[in-house]
């Protein structure tokens, strides 16, 4: 009976919960401690940040099964240690500095103000980008640590499967707290670079509605100056220098890994509205698509020219490829460069990984899918940037890129906008590893990558029975059944 009119009252609990406006949410408490009114506008943006944040924080398993799906077998327990130790560093670092240095006040450098989520006063004063929207600074804190993670979990893809596991806590700890917060918010938290008010040049501000430049740009450098110290896996390169396939052991994985990235990624761009007001998120979500689609297309059209084959991974790299490219022009763009977009990024990441692979290891090709097509898609803008939508988003030429205005003001500022990224990034991505690669050390040794990360940095294996001899694994089936004769029966009378 108790336990009957328990369940009926958490049933009326929750119908209720829905059905009647939140308590938590009818009174906002204020730094000073009073209270004002949390406006239903005020719910919904944050509802709708919260949501699109928790698709993006869900593109760390997508991560985790690609890389896992194109690493060997001996290598795949380390990366689910890996996702989850960077995204913890992350979630700490971004809380007590990152955001603070990258959305604190509209200063040239970096923000100055929240730390710890603390003491900024006025949210829309302290957080000025932000300030177009109404959800509450937990949600948008929440939302900007998702794409910081991003941004580090882009990093060590290239890296696998010899790079010391310590390497991902030293760096981690500095990119979330210095190297991501600082560029991010050159590009578009209130920095020089988004707002062009630098120098007296006259440039127009950078355009960047979701980071190809500031999440994935910024990934990649930080890839390519921990590439240049690690050197390539053990066997990749013949005695003469040419490249050899290493394979991923498991494609099924790997295509997993695309479809939710893909899925996190209607979270990554239409979230970065900030709101649901003006209902510009579903074209954002549309525009989103479009590319993506069309840079699958265009790569396996691609690779089918160049190999004769159509190539898995190729498919799933220009998936990615596109969607990178899409995340700055995402709010900038009409529907219809969405598929022009995308589909030059799926071509462009085809020649580029092949192109990489000869001089340097990248086992999933982040600085194609990452690299490169986050410059073309930052350069996009530049080209395909809608007047009515440059105006909305307040910043860059107003008049729109080069198609619309006839005008290279805004291309001329997006090439600008990503050479002083890349730069700053590499500059001190590169010096950090040099740092750790002169004290703690970079690489595992041979011995330790032969035998694989999972068992030389772990003491286990990602699966086991591939790799412990039969005798040793205790609990696992050793081969099939036979059944054990009673003592009475005879041997000759006993199946298997």
């Amino acid at each position: 009976m108790t336990r009957t009119l328990l369940a009926k009252g958490l049933v009326a609990g929750t119908v209720a919960t829905l059905i009647l406006p939140a308590t938590a949410l009818a009174d906002f408490i204020k730094d000073d401690g009073s209270v004002a009114p949390f406006p239903q506008s005020a719910q919904l943006a944050t509802l709708w940040v919260i949501l699109a944040a928790l698709l993006v924080f869900f593109m760390q398993a997508g991560f985790a099964f690609l890389e896992i799906g194109f690493s060997r077998g001996k290598n795949v327990g380390t990366v689910v240690a890996k996702i989850l130790t960077n995204m913890s560093i992350a979630a700490l670092g971004y809380w007590a500095v990152g955001f603070a240095l990258a959305f604190g006040g509209d200063h040239w450098f970096a923000g100055n103000t929240g730390f710890f989520l603390r003491d900024y006063g006025d949210p829309i004063q302290a957080f000025t980008v932000m300030g177009v929207s109404s959800a509450s600074v937990e949600a948008k804190f929440f939302f900007q640590f998702v794409f910081c993670a991003v941004s580090l979990a882009i990093v060590w893809g290239t890296t696998l499967e010899r790079i010391k596991f310590g390497v991902y806590v030293i760096y981690a700890i500095i990119f979330s707290t210095v190297i991501y917060p600082i560029g991010s918010h050159w590009v578009f938290g209130g920095g020089f670079l988004q707002t062009g008010d630098w120098l007296g040049t006259g440039i127009v501000g950078m355009q960047d509605f979701a980071g190809s430049t500031a999440v994935h740009l910024i990934g990649a450098t930080g890839a390519l100056a921990a590439l240049l110290h690690l050197g390539p896996r053990k066997g990749k390169y013949t005695v003469d220098g040419q490249p050899r396939a290493i394979p991923g052991h498991n494609m099924p994985l790997f295509g997993l890994g695309v479809l939710i990235l893909w899925l996190g990624w209607f979270g990554f761009n239409p979230g970065s509205t900030l709101g649901t007001a003006d209902g510009r998120f579903p074209e954002v979500i549309l525009v989103t698509n479009l590319a993506a689609a069309a840079g699958v297309l265009m790569a396996l059209i691609t690779v089918k020219l160049k190999t004769g084959t159509f190539d898995i991974g190729m498919a799933g790299n220009g998936a990615i490829a596109a969607l990178v490219a899409i995340t700055a022009p995402s709010g900038y763009i009409e529907l219809w460069p969405a598929p022009i977009i995308g589909g030059i990024a799926g071509i462009l990441v085809v020649f580029a990984v092949y192109a990489i692979d000869k001089y340097i290891d990248d086992p999933v090709g982040a600085l194609s899918a990452h690299g490169l097509a986050g410059i073309w898609g930052t350069l996009s803008c530049g080209l395909f940037t809608a007047p009515r939508l440059a105006k909305y988003n307040a910043f860059g030429d107003p008049d729109g890129g080069l198609i619309y205005s006839g005008s290279f003001k805004q291309l001329i500022a997006q090439a600008v906008g990503f050479i002083i990224a890349f730069t700053f990034v590499f500059v001190v991505s590169w010096t950090v590893f040099w740092i750790i690669k002169k004290t703690y050390g970079i690489r595992v040794s041979e011995e330790d990558e032969d035998a694989g990360l999972d068992i030389s940095e772990h003491g286990m294996y990602g699966y086991p029975e591939q790799f412990i001899p039969a005798p040793e694994l205790v609990g696992y089936g050793g081969g099939p059944y036979k059944a054990v004769p009673p003592a009475s029966v005879p041997t000759n009378e006993v199946t298997a």
